[in-house]
């Protein structure tokens, strides 16, 4: 994978995150250090954002099986967000969840400060505390050529949380770093 966005030099980050993402840019889908490259990076852009759950779901737009392959938790007793396997989306979850709706129709990615007070035309509360228990989260959308791939989700969990200038920077350039590689697992790996 020869992505390597030249913006790279130029974001807010440091140097680990740097070599990781070249790691991972350079590596082939089905290369053997993948998992540990992506379990580091994952942990690299937890600790930066200052969050406690990292994952990444990856999805093929045309059979629409997805699956988390990638999950970084910041201490044990985080839940663990983890897929083994491809299984179909149901088919209701875009009209039980607008940020996965929005993911679809390939809007921008979405920064909730609380779960607890966010409009129900953002997200539909029961099912994000449901599902997955966070109290704020960052849902980015991987989409290139108006179809969805995948979606990065960094969240906490004790107490609502201000997304910063610099958090939504980071998770831009992450998006566009993640956005290829997506593209290439779910290529090389879905069913």
């Amino acid at each position: 994978m020869a992505y390597l966005n030249t913006s790279i030099a130029h974001a807010r980050h440091d140097d680990r995150l740097e070599t990781l993402i070249c790691q991972l840019l350079e590596a082939s889908p089905h290369s053997q250090n993948l998992a540990q490259v992506m379990a580091d990076l994952l942990a690299t852009l937890g600790q930066q954002l200052q969050c406690d759950r990292v994952f990444l779901y990856l999805r093929s737009p045309w059979s629409t099986l997805g699956r988390v392959p990638f999950c970084w938790r910041s201490r044990p007793s985080v839940p663990l967000v983890y897929d083994p396997n491809w299984k179909p989306e149901y088919a209701a979850l875009a009209k039980d969840d607008p940020m996965f709706a929005a993911a679809l129709n390939t809007q921008p990615s979405i920064f909730v400060e609380d779960v607890e007070t966010a409009s129900p035309s953002v997200l539909n509360r029961d099912f994000e505390q449901d599902t997955f228990g966070h109290r704020a989260l960052i849902h980015a959308h991987l989409c290139s050529g108006q179809k969805l791939w995948g979606i990065l989700q960094a969240c906490v969990f004790d107490a609502p949380r201000e997304w910063s200038w610099s958090d939504r920077q980071l998770i831009e350039q992450a998006v566009s770093w993640l956005t290829p590689f997506a593209i290439d697992y779910v290529s090389a790996h879905a069913p």
